[in-house]
């Protein structure tokens, strides 16, 4: 209903243009025409301003109209452009008058809402109504030309042809639309279901990778308790036995609350912290672990910029992926932090030297347990990108070459988005 409710004030702002031009039209050739009459100027005048009345009417309605309701106003607008004709043609008293032309508004508009009878029908009338005018003209002022007949005749032929030409136009145009709304709606269809099918299968990896997770500190456990309550179990042994457990168990409760981070992030606490002093503290903690391999890290100082973060979770996000960074650059490579604050937003990035990642771990970096060490959680980036999301940013690997891979993590100062 949008679309005809647009065409119709398409045809709104065409007949205004059309009164427009006629009236100019007269104006200019009154050698030819007469001066255009009081009655004519009202009369063009009042169809002028009830066409601008139709148009703000249907500009107000905002495309809500039913198509009764629109079909119900083409009838009465075409029956109103016929009369104006008539009237005008009456006023004018011509056999050539250039108001004819005006008929060619309802043959349009018919071809365009209703259906081929109508449009038939409406091209009957105006047909019709010229040559009757000529018939009616030449009767009351004799001796007929046979030229202003054939003009007539041939004003009708084009009205036919406009008519007959047009309704398959728009018949097809609008079985188009009818064919792209529907696929429009199974591409939608499909959407949800592809997007119900990956959150279902997302939750499906979730839960076997906590599965997966959980399942090896809890055999291990069981087996040592069971080892260590065997009565023939020496006692080092059973010492060992219960180390491992509580080992196990301190793992487990790593892991939960490392779910739990993710699952589960807070609102920021907004506190107000000092960019060089955020950096600063990051490379300082991972400096020692940093050095085990002769690896270099540092921080590129910045003036003394200010930002209100969630200071513990922004911290935690950074020393995950420094130290990702750490584990994957090779003996003797560099890793850098740097920092820009812009009006809004803070970006933080983490380059290393290391290999780029492969395009195969590539999709699956941020998603919850996918590691490639042996002892890892998978939840680090998952984490990081949580956190940079709950302060209305995100993170991305914005660079992977051989030598330089970074991570770049923006912040907002107001938050925006809160997962």
């Amino acid at each position: 209903m949008e679309d005809l409710s647009r065409q119709k004030s398409v045809f709104s702002f065409i007949t205004l243009s059309v009164l427009a031009m006629l009236l100019l039209l007269h104006t200019i050739f009154a050698s030819i025409l007469g001066e255009p009459s009081p009655a004519v100027i009202g009369l063009l005048g009042l169809a002028f301003a009830l066409t601008v009345g139709e148009l703000t009417w249907l500009r107000s309605r905002g495309g809500q109209l039913t198509e009764r309701a629109i079909k119900i106003e083409s009838c009465i607008s075409i029956a109103a452009i016929v009369v104006l004709t008539a009237l005008l043609a009456y006023i004018t008293n011509r056999d050539e008058s250039p108001y004819f032309v005006l008929l060619a508004i309802p043959i349009l508009q018919c071809a365009y809402v209703f259906g081929l009878l109508p449009t038939v029908l409406t091209i009957v009338i105006s047909d019709g109504m010229i040559l009757f005018w000529l018939w009616r003209f030449f009767a009351l002022h004799p001796p007929p030309r046979v030229t202003q007949y054939l003009e007539g005749g041939m004003l009708s032929v084009i009205y036919i042809l406009i008519g007959l030409l047009v309704w398959p136009l728009v018949n097809r145009l609008k079985a188009n639309q009818l064919k792209l709304s529907r696929t429009l709606r199974t591409l939608q269809a499909t959407r949800e279901r592809l997007i119900t099918e990956e959150k279902l299968a997302a939750v499906g990896r979730l839960a076997s990778g906590i599965a997966h997770e959980i399942r090896n500190p809890v055999a291990m456990i069981s087996t040592s308790l069971a080892t260590a309550a065997d009565l023939e179990t020496e006692e080092d042994e059973r010492k060992e036995m219960f180390a491992i457990a509580a080992r196990e168990s301190k793992r487990l409760e790593y892991l939960t609350a490392d779910f739990l981070a993710y699952a589960r992030p807070s609102t920021p606490k907004r506190s107000t912290v000092l960019i060089n002093d955020l950096l600063s503290y990051i490379a300082g903690v991972t400096k020692a672990h940093a050095a085990t391999r002769s690896i270099t890290i540092s921080s590129e100082q910045m003036e003394d910029l200010s930002m209100d973060v969630d200071v513990p979770l922004v911290e935690g996000a950074l020393l995950n992926l420094a130290l990702n960074a750490i584990d994957a650059t090779p003996e003797g490579g560099t890793i850098k932090l740097r920092a820009a604050l812009t009006e809004d937003t803070l970006c933080v990035e983490i380059e290393d030297s290391g290999p780029r990642i492969p395009e195969s771990t590539l999709v699956r970096i941020f998603e919850p347990f996918f590691t490639t060490k042996p002892a890892g959680t998978g939840l680090g980036l998952a984490i990081a990108r949580s956190a940079a999301r709950s302060h209305g940013g995100d993170l991305w690997l914005s660079n992977n070459q051989d030598g330089c891979v970074r991570f770049s993590m923006t912040l907002n100062k107001f938050t925006t988005e809160h997962l």
